[in-house]
């Protein structure tokens, strides 16, 4: 009886090794997981998705996500070329392409990839200015993403894209570049209205060179002038007319065009306002 009792017991441990065993025995791998199986400790190659065969106690398998993975980049303290401190933060977007290098040849890839990217950064935006941080992003993500790629090819890992997020400047440096921005709108404002008084000056330069072509030009403008001030509501009108303007609508016979005629010019060679004297002859000695 002791021995039937045995018997059964040992049965019993046997039934439940054979089910740990086909337990262990297969597995089943989603579309994005890969298997990496070391047999005895060696590397055998990858296995997936779906069912698979790991002998147990002989094989090990080690899963391998194999989708994009998004690692934020924490606030790294960057001085840029011309010695400005900030503050910058990215995201990468990289994932694993050889699982089998993955494992094998760097431990804990995903804390190997943040602390690379982490001194990529820094390297990178410390060799530009900080206008160049501000303007050129998109060439900074492509400088930092392609040597991110290229470090980690030898780990079976490829880095798809670099953003960077956010760059933090001190208040003193926010408040400095305000000023530039201001100083720089009033300099573009100060220009274009010269440039507005240059073009208004040769138009009226224009203008001018036509007016004195035509004599009865100039009369008709300043007529033009009297009917606009007429059609304001005013009920005195000042507007001053040249004598010369008026000479010409009076006859030969007019006083006013004699004496315009006859007023007197200053000498050509003398300045105005000097007489005319007589030199004095040469002096004869006594």
């Amino acid at each position: 009886m002791m021995f039937l009792d045995l018997g059964s017991g040992v049965s019993l441990l046997v039934l439940l090794f054979l089910l740990l065993v086909l337990f262990k025995l297969f597995h089943i791998l989603r579309e994005y997981e890969r298997a990496v199986i070391f047999t005895l400790g060696r590397f055998t190659g990858s296995k997936g998705p779906g069912l698979i065969i790991v002998i147990p106690f002989l094989q090990q398998l080690v899963r391998v996500d194999m989708r994009v993975i998004t690692m934020d980049i924490p606030p790294q303290d960057v001085i840029s070329r011309d010695n400005v401190s900030v503050q910058v933060n990215a995201v990468v977007y990289f994932r694993v392409v050889d699982p089998g290098k993955a494992i094998i040849q760097v431990e804990h890839f995903l804390e190997a990839t943040s602390q690379l990217a982490q001194t990529t950064l820094r390297a990178v935006l410390g060799k530009h200015e900080l206008d160049e941080m501000l303007s050129e992003r998109e060439k900074l993500n492509t400088d930092v993403q392609t040597i991110l790629d290229a470090q980690t090819d030898g780990w079976g890992i490829k880095v798809t894209n670099v953003e960077i997020k956010h760059i933090d400047l001190n208040e003193t440096m926010v408040r400095a570049m305000a000023r530039q921005a201001e100083a720089e709108r009033d300099r573009r404002a100060k220009v274009i209205h010269a440039e507005g008084e240059r073009q208004a000056a040769q138009a009226l330069a224009d203008a001018a060179n036509m007016l004195a072509q035509e004599p009865s030009a100039m009369q008709l403008r300043y007529l033009e002038t009297l009917t606009q001030i007429a059609g304001d509501k005013s009920s005195t009108l000042v507007f001053p007319v040249p004598i010369d303007l008026l000479a010409g609508f009076m006859g030969p016979s007019n006083p006013l065009r004699t004496a315009v005629a006859q007023s007197p010019r200053p000498p050509v060679g003398h300045p105005t306002g000097q007489s005319d004297a007589a030199e004095p002859g040469p002096e004869h000695p006594e």
